[in-house]
């Protein structure tokens, strides 16, 4: 099991946050079981994961995909329900988020981490909120196969290859598209030359800044 980057906290504040973390390994398809009465923080220790957030009439909405090395905010449930759910075989570390944060006050170095974590996840919302009230189709898988690449692409020779863990129909979920629009902006990307595609999961970027502009960016 990974540590929740072990050079933030030394001395008795890592002990602390050892004390109080909470290992656990979660099968394929299997949601991480905290308590939904409380706010959690999870460190992705291996693995993918997805955040679900649930809506009266049976309604969800996947909020954002987290890999190995992330934090998770698990909020506690209130005008909606949440659940971490793992992708493929995952290993995380939860933590009552309350507690987590009463540690981090006397920690400067894992406030400072926090608070890095905390800007980048905010961006990413924010950028995520544009894409879903102002953008097509095209836009917005081409802007999330981008972001993937940052977070999860493997560079080669000016292009980068995605190993996508995530099905085409949890990319729908997450960009508020069907799965049918999505396979078809897929094959569209495809015959613009930007992207092959290999099986299920691998994805080829062969050119991300012009990938970049059809995904609306400035």
């Amino acid at each position: 099991m990974c540590c929740f980057e072990p050079s933030v906290s030394t001395g008795s504040g890592a002990n602390r946050l050892r004390g109080l973390a909470q290992p656990m390994d979660i099968r394929q398809g299997r949601t991480v079981p905290i308590d939904p009465a409380k706010d959690f923080l999870v460190f992705v220790g291996s693995g993918t994961t997805k955040l679900i957030a649930s809506a009266s009439g049976g309604r969800e909405q996947i909020v954002a995909f987290h890999f190995s090395g992330e934090l998770v905010s698990v909020p506690v449930n209130a005008w909606h329900s949440y659940r971490l759910s793992a992708l493929v075989q995952t290993e995380v570390l939860a933590f009552p988020a309350e507690d987590f944060l009463g540690i981090a006050v006397s920690e400067p170095v894992l406030q400072a981490e926090l608070l890095r974590r905390t800007m980048t996840a905010l961006h990413r919302c924010r950028d995520k909120a544009v894409g879903l009230g102002r953008k097509n189709a095209q836009e917005r898988l081409a802007s999330f196969l981008v972001g993937m690449a940052d977070r999860i692409g493997i560079a080669e020779e000016g292009s980068c290859t995605l190993e996508l863990p995530m099905s085409r129909r949890d990319i729908g979920d997450s960009l508020g598209l069907t799965i049918e629009t999505v396979s078809r902006q897929f094959s569209e990307l495809r015959m613009t030359g930007l992207i092959e595609t290999s099986g299920r999961s691998r994805v080829l970027l062969r050119d991300i800044p012009a990938l970049a502009e059809r995904a609306g960016h400035v």
